[in-house]
């Protein structure tokens, strides 16, 4: 065979972590989902990682893991997520890779990334470093061997970066045709201009470098990588592999490969089923015996380069004004609004190349006092990154450390790390890549410069923040309202801004909601509780007690008195200061429950304000989880009662309603909202119930349909494929129960009768995994009369027909 497809998927998201927590807190513009990483989960890596394949009925014939058959690259912030949150789509990425080291000849198809997406050309030489042999260092630590290749962020290319890469033993990059500047067949000494002659993407190239080394390049197929991303290629299986097939050329003989490149997101989250489409092509070309499908280590291996390039500097994938995109306002840009501009690129860069220079010079300085080579430590702080157990940091330690520390020198030493790790991820690319300043991947890199800024002052005692904000004054947003990147920083960005006191601060507000133990870890800080004091009286409730807390992040840790008080509704202040003596805590303890149970609640408040002046906190100063959380706590009441209104106009009117509904007289206004409102939150509740009253949520429906409702479809689909992803986890748990398939049957019912569609991929990938693992075995005891069995295969047939999966 000299005809080979490789199909690339760069499947990325920016880090969206609050730096002060280590976690990501709620993002409303990806409801119904926590956050953008779960909410591109559900609609892009789960289901690559279980896509499927339809026979001619359209039932589910086949589930296949796509990154088993193409290269991919998966962003190293973003599989760190995954093995906390997503983690069967984490283990099935990893599984894939050791699947095609089978089918490829020992070479894997998952290919490294650079840490954090910074623009390699954009960045100091200390930044390229780090972020390579972070990447090729997270590669190794989850796929248990070294890359053979690394994706560029953006594809952008310098010299500089591709001598970092062949340095690190990296065999090869991909790049975009127009990257490249001229090229010739190895041995000739004449090259040729790909101005005058375009190079053929077909095959592989050599790119000598001022080193003596080289580093292999692919460039991959543009125009059929643009018709997946922007074409609706992928509206069809069927066109998407007869396109790529029709790569070839028909006027040579020699060995061919056809490969592209996308965002992998491009397959389900950008284009709806376009996994299922990647699927049935892959299937289609391994059916064809016209190609073979490969990845790019084993086609370098078969078929080293002939030829060599040069690239041209400081290009890139997205943007046709070399990587102008990441620092001025060269014209590309997301949405082409009318009277926007991106002028805000070129201060926010120049404002954190600012913050960055300074903090670098600081570091190095600082860092020779403690470290031996304060760069190599950044390099390999990696490890740390991956492991924060205390014997990872010490281990770390004893190998950079000039000597001994004591705990106070630890502490300044991670602080000193975690200020260069926030100033790399604060040049992450999404931060330039939208069209405003204020969107939140931009917002998300100032996070990161505040936390950086913080740490150095914490180190240092220099204020790095009102520079940073005063060089942001001259980024301005196109969104009146948020004015400019120093006004962003004010009100958005100082706010989060979080240190001990404020940990212990949200520790002492939500412990009267929470019942938190005597150690709890609240995100990346550890929190042991003393004697602490709980009173509930009525409405109102206090607490009071010490906290003992330590970062695993710095080290630092802090002892804290504090004292909370909740007088129902949002009326709730705490304050937390400083713990000082066991004296002085008893008697703030005794204090407390003597002015509660006296049911002096004055008293309670001048207590707060005289043993913590100007520091008390409230609701506000909670972290975004938990204050939606507790939030939602407080306002259920006043909801309750809104829908005890909204009912009381309702259901009195049902028949009047349906008097008008048969004259055909449109619903009155005040009708319409009250239906609406009760129905809507109806169902919701309904949804909630375990077991489901099935009975009712049809009625519930029934009335939908019959008053014309507009029923919220994302939040009730949302919460009943919760309900599915529950019952579906039962019926692997416990394959052989009947009333789990029957309930199963009753659910998918409802289901189909609702007014939109309600994705059954839970269901589907839990009933195939049941039928391929039980099937035969209940159908030998079927046909040798076992009653039972007859009853579970006639079940698990019923539920397969409804849901469309082959059995």
């Amino acid at each position: 065979m000299k005809r080979f497809i490789c199909i690339h998927g760069h499947f990325y998201q920016p880090p969206r972590e609050n730096p002060w927590l280590e976690a990501i807190e709620i993002q409303d513009s990806a409801h119904p989902f926590h956050d953008w990483n779960e909410r591109i989960t559900a609609e892009c890596y789960a289901p690559n990682a279980l896509s499927r394949i339809l026979d001619d009925q359209l039932r589910i014939a086949k589930i296949v893991n796509n990154y088993a058959r193409i290269s991919f690259d998966v962003g190293p912030t973003l599989l760190s997520w995954m093995e906390a949150k997503a983690r069967e789509v984490y283990e099935a990425i990893l599984e894939a890779d050791r699947i095609s080291r089978k089918k490829h000849s020992g070479h894997g198809s998952a290919i490294a990334q650079i840490y954090n997406h910074m623009i390699m050309p954009l960045a100091t030489r200390e930044q390229k470093l780090s972020q390579a042999r972070w990447a090729i260092r997270d590669f190794e630590h989850r796929f248990g061997r070294l890359p053979e290749g690394m994706w560029l962020p953006e594809t952008a290319v310098d010299t500089a970066t591709l001598e970092i890469l062949a340095a690190q033993d990296i065999k090869f990059t991909v790049l975009s045709p127009h990257q490249a500047s001229r090229w010739r067949k190895s041995g000739d000494s004449a090259w040729t201009n790909v101005s005058d002659k375009p190079l053929d993407t077909r095959t592989a190239y050599l790119a000598p470098l001022p080193s003596g080394r080289s580093i292999a390049l692919f460039f991959y197929d543009a125009e059929i990588s643009r018709a997946v991303a922007f074409e609706r290629l992928l509206d069809s299986g069927d066109n998407f592999a007869r396109r790529l097939m029709g790569g070839f050329s028909h006027y040579s003989s020699g060995v061919q490969l056809v490969n592209i490149a996308t965002d992998g997101e491009t397959y389900g989250h950008h284009h709806r089923y376009g996994e299922m489409a990647l699927s049935y092509a892959l299937r289609q070309i391994d059916s064809s015996a016209h190609a073979t499908i490969t990845n790019y280590g084993e086609y370098l291996e078969r078929f080293p380069p002939t030829h060599e390039v040069e690239i041209r500097e400081n290009t890139a994938w997205s943007c046709s004004h070399g990587v102008d995109r990441w620092r001025k306002d060269c014209g590309c840009n997301v949405s082409h609004l009318p009277g926007w501009n991106q002028k805000w690129r070129a201060p926010l860069r120049s404002s954190l190349n600012w913050l960055e220079q300074e903090l670098s010079c600081q570091y190095e300085q600082s860092g020779r006092e403690y470290l031996k080579d304060p760069w190599k430590a950044q390099d390999d702080y990696i490890e740390v990154i991956l492991d924060r157990s205390p014997q990872s940091i010490e281990l770390f330690l004893d190998r950079h450390a000039l000597q001994p520390l004591e705990h106070e020198q630890k502490v300044l030493v991670m602080r000193l790390l975690e200020m260069q790790r926030n100033s790399m991820l604060m040049f992450t690319s999404c931060g330039w890549f939208f069209d405003d300043i204020s969107g939140i991947e931009a917002a998300q890199n100032l996070f990161y410069a505040a936390r950086a800024a913080q740490l150095a002052e914490q180190v240092f005692g220099i204020d790095f923040q009102d520079g940073l904000e005063e060089r942001l004054q001259e980024a301005r947003s196109n969104i009146p309202e948020q004015l400019n990147g120093q006004q962003i920083y004010e009100t958005r960005i100082r706010p989060a801004v979080t240190d001990l006191r404020k940990v212990a601060a949200h520790y002492a507000i939500s412990s009267l909601f929470e019942p938190y133990t005597e150690t709890t870890q609240l995100y990346c800080y550890t929190v042991l509780s003393g004697s602490t004091r709980k009173l509930r009286g009525g409405r109102a409730r206090v607490t009071a007690g010490r906290l003992d807390i330590a970062s695993k992040t710095t080290l630092e840790t802090g002892s804290f008195t504090f004292c909370a008080v909740h007088f129902g509704d949002h009326n709730l202040t705490g304050g937390v200061r400083e713990f000082r003596s066991q004296e002085e805590y008893q008697a703030l303890l005794k204090e407390v429950e003597e002015s509660f149970n006296s049911a002096d609640f004055l008293r309670v408040v001048r207590l707060l304000d005289r043993h913590f002046p100007g520091t008390l906190y409230s609701l506000k100063q909670l972290f975004l989880d938990e204050q939606r959380k507790i939030t939602g706590l407080m306002l259920e009441p006043a909801l309750a009662d809104v829908e005890a209104s909204y009912r009381e106009i309702y259901e009195p009117n049902v028949p009047l309603m349906r008097f008008l509904e048969d004259l055909r007289i449109p619903l009155p206004k005040a009708f319409d909202l009250a239906a609406q409102f009760v129905l809507n939150s109806g169902l919701e509740r309904a949804l909630e119930k375990e077991p489901l009253d099935l009975t009712e949520i049809a009625s519930l429906l029934q009335q939908v349909k019959v008053r014309r409702i507009s029923l919220n479809s994302q939040e009730v689909g949302f919460r009943l494929r919760n309900v599915i992803r529950r019952r579906s986890a039962r019926l692997l748990s416990q394959p052989a129960d009947l009333s789990v398939l029957t309930g199963l049957e009753d659910v998918v019912k409802l289901a189909h009768m609702l007014p939109f569609p309600i994705v059954l991929w839970d269901l589907e990938n839990a009933l195939c995994e049941v039928v391929q693992a039980r099937h035969p075995v209940m159908k030998k005891r079927a046909d040798c009369g076992d009653e039972a069995a007859q009853a579970w295969l006639k079940a698990v047939e019923s539920l397969a027909v409804k849901v469309k999966v082959r059995v």
